[in-house]
């Protein structure tokens, strides 16, 4: 049977997850809501700009 090893493997596995954590910080973090009201007023100015232009069906 083969032998595991206990030193190294559980350092090894954190590393990536720490270096996953440190590039995430310095990403630009938009709230989820700001997202969703956003995406209503583009929806919003179509739908308007459909209107105002002939296009509404």
């Amino acid at each position: 049977m083969s032998k595991k090893s206990s030193s190294g493997s559980g350092l090894m596995s954190s590393a990536g997850l720490m270096r996953y954590y440190e590039a995430d910080k310095k990403a630009v973090h938009v709230d989820p809501k700001a997202v969703l009201i956003f995406g209503a007023l583009i929806g919003f100015a179509v739908l308007m700009l459909s209107a105002v232009y002939g296009a509404w069906p």
